[in-house]
């Protein structure tokens, strides 16, 4: 679903909301080096990367799946997986400016594939992070 919103967000999203996602990447970067790269804390809302996304897409029903209570549980696990792991937040940082390239460039499709390998990073971190019984969920 994530992935099918950074694809229309490709399409819909207007260029300032495009350069406001670029800006706020750019406060992450600097909230993740003030922690030493040890945590990537996006606060809620239009403060959130995958929330910019979601909204972006102007699908309101995806929004809606996206941006519900496995929104809240989702983040949850995104602020204590990057605390856990090594390296992670400066590689997550790197995923959303590539996808945030995709959509500036237009390109819904390497949009749509990168999130997609961005979420799939992160449930194979989660994954070995519950193996090495560091994530309980």
């Amino acid at each position: 679903m994530e992935g099918l919103a950074a694809r229309q967000a490709a399409e819909r999203m207007t260029d300032e909301e495009i350069r406001d996602l670029q800006a706020m990447l750019d406060s992450h970067e600097c909230l993740i080096d003030e922690t030493q790269g040890q945590a990537y804390y996006q606060a809620e809302g239009d403060y959130d990367f995958h929330h910019r996304i979601a909204t972006g897409s102007r699908n309101t029903k995806l929004a809606q799946m996206l941006l519900g209570d496995l929104y809240y549980m989702v983040r949850m696990y995104r602020y204590r997986l990057s605390r856990s792991s090594a390296g992670r937040p400066h590689l997550a940082l790197g995923e959303h400016r590539r996808i945030v390239e995709a959509i500036a460039q237009r390109d819904g499709e390497l949009a749509e594939f990168l999130m997609k390998r961005h979420i799939n990073a992160a449930r194979l971190n989660i994954e070995q992070k519950i193996r090495e019984g560091v994530l309980k969920i």
